[in-house]
């Protein structure tokens, strides 16, 4: 009782805290529907703020934030997502696979529209998920589709049954990158509570945990493959990558920046100099692994030759992991339909977007119409571009450098999009909290005003409102990447 009453008098503020979060989580979960909009920014508003208390107050109390995590998680494991139908998609493709048909190369509609329903509830899955996301192909890749399988495994007579198994995989995979988000920023010598900035977050609970997006997963993956790239261990890690990929195509920006991260002087004596004990370790490693057969060659090309070499081995394990992931739905009708699919998120669909509304409107001013037909083959010729520009013309020799240069690719890549769903931001808030750039944090805030265009039935945006949004993350983004210099010394 002794022990009790000391834990809750040091604790009363923080668990207090604790306590209206869990109020705020569970009317959140139960009671908010997407298109009451003033409900749900004072909610999430409440919540930011409360997990920002938290985080700055229980810094060093990591145990105790786990549990905080755990406990707001668990809030969800009976709701049905209530800002997003993609779900209902997730199931139909994982019962689909059960069924012995391809999910990528049917879709909805071509059962539905003819009166043929070949999974359980089919109907009600069709009416969930909405006349476009049936219209469309599949796009979400094999390890998407294998954690929708098992969910059609276990519940597949039942939604409510296939979300919490869903769901249950999603926050297994929150505390993997919770496992390895550690590790890594231990090793990096960076204060580990920032982790507690994605796994604590209300966006990252919300989104992922309450909606079920699988951007958590790739996550996952992605921190295990950046700590055990930083071990040394870069063969294990392109494997996971390619995990990383075949959950979310989104992880193939980066592959170009591992070029300088592998062709870094790999020689003994430079990596003597290195502070960290894991690159020292993997500099030897590769002194060893090419000490014999370089003996002729000549010292000056050992550092050329074991980069090149690691860096096209790196390469090849991500692909091939990739391709192997793909090849049980290999066919030709499933190249095309997949690639028009991915298409569509460049020259179709339209929201949330910042610098392609600015372009749009230009085209309306001089032409008429909306380009987004144009504009949308030009932007992934702007982001290989600025992809290989900082591949190529910026440092890129230590993990945090690399992890820098991810999170500036995927900055550029969603302020030129047509598209950004708030649970894309996932990605950018987790890079961050290894370095000193606090806007995807900000971002994971303002994103909740994208929101706003649910309040009509047409889900028209209110462009005031993304105005606004863009306003707050594009003047943080400006102040921490070209005016603050101390935000950069983390980026030497």
């Amino acid at each position: 009782m002794l022990l009790n009453s000391a834990f809750l008098k040091l604790n009363r503020i923080p668990l207090l805290w604790a306590f209206f979060s869990v109020l705020f989580y569970i009317s959140f979960a139960y009671d908010l529907v997407r298109t009451d909009y003033v409900k749900l920014l004072m909610l999430y508003s409440a919540l930011f703020f409360l997990f920002y208390k938290l985080v700055g107050i229980l810094k060093t109390r990591l145990v105790f934030l786990t549990w905080l995590a755990f406990i707001f998680r668990a809030i969800f494991v009976l709701a049905i997502p209530n800002l997003s139908q993609d779900f209902y998609r997730f199931i139909w493709d994982g019962r689909m696979i059960l069924e012995g048909f391809n999910p990528y190369l049917f879709t909805v509609e071509s059962f539905t529209g003819k009166g043929i329903f070949p999974v359980a509830q089919a109907q009600e899955l069709y009416e969930g998920m909405g006349k476009l996301n049936a219209s469309h192909f599949t796009n979400y890749p094999p390890i998407n589709q294998l954690c929708f399988v098992i969910a059609g495994v276990f519940a597949g007579k039942s939604i409510l049954g296939s979300v919490i198994v869903m769901r249950l995989l999603i926050i297994a995979a929150d505390f993997g990158t919770l496992y390895f988000g550690k590790k890594l920023l231990e090793k990096l010598n960076i204060p580990v509570y920032n982790i507690f900035w994605y796994v604590l977050n209300p966006f990252i609970i919300i989104e992922l945990t309450g909606n079920l997006h699988f951007e958590g997963v790739m996550v996952f993956f992605l921190v295990w493959s950046l700590y055990l790239l930083h071990s040394g261990k870069w063969k294990f890690a392109a494997v996971v990558l390619g995990l990383s990929i075949s959950t979310k195509l989104i992880p193939l920006l980066f592959l170009p920046l591992f070029f300088k991260w592998f062709m870094r002087k790999n020689e003994v004596s430079t990596a003597l100099n290195q502070t960290n004990d894991d690159e020292i370790a993997f500099h030897k490693k590769i002194g060893k692994e090419l000490s014999l057969s370089a003996q002729n060659i000549g010292k000056n090309w050992i550092p050329a030759f074991a980069g090149m070499t690691n860096l096209f081995v790196f390469y090849i394990i991500t692909i091939l992991t990739t391709l192997l992931l793909f090849a049980p739905f290999y066919s030709e009708a499933f190249i095309s339909n997949y690639s028009k699919t991915v298409a569509l998120w460049f020259q179709k669909f339209e929201f949330n977007a910042s610098l392609y509304y600015i372009a749009r409107y230009i085209g309306y001013l001089f032409r008429g119409y909306n380009e987004i037909a144009v504009i949308g083959k030009t932007i992934p010729i702007l982001v290989v571009l600025f992809v290989l520009i900082i591949s190529f013309f910026r440092k890129n020799k230590s993990t945090v450098q690399l992890i820098t240069n991810m999170l500036l690719v995927l900055s550029f890549y969603y302020f030129t999009a047509t598209t950004v769903h708030p649970w894309y931001i996932a990605t950018l808030l987790i890079l961050s909290v290894f370095t000193n750039y606090k806007f995807p944090l900000v971002w994971s805030f303002a994103i909740i005003l994208s929101y706003l265009a649910y309040m009509n039935t047409n889900n028209t945006e209110n462009l005031w409102m993304i105005g606004l949004e863009y306003l707050i993350v594009y003047s943080v983004f400006i102040w921490e990447v070209l005016l603050n210099k101390k935000a950069m010394k983390i980026n030497p």
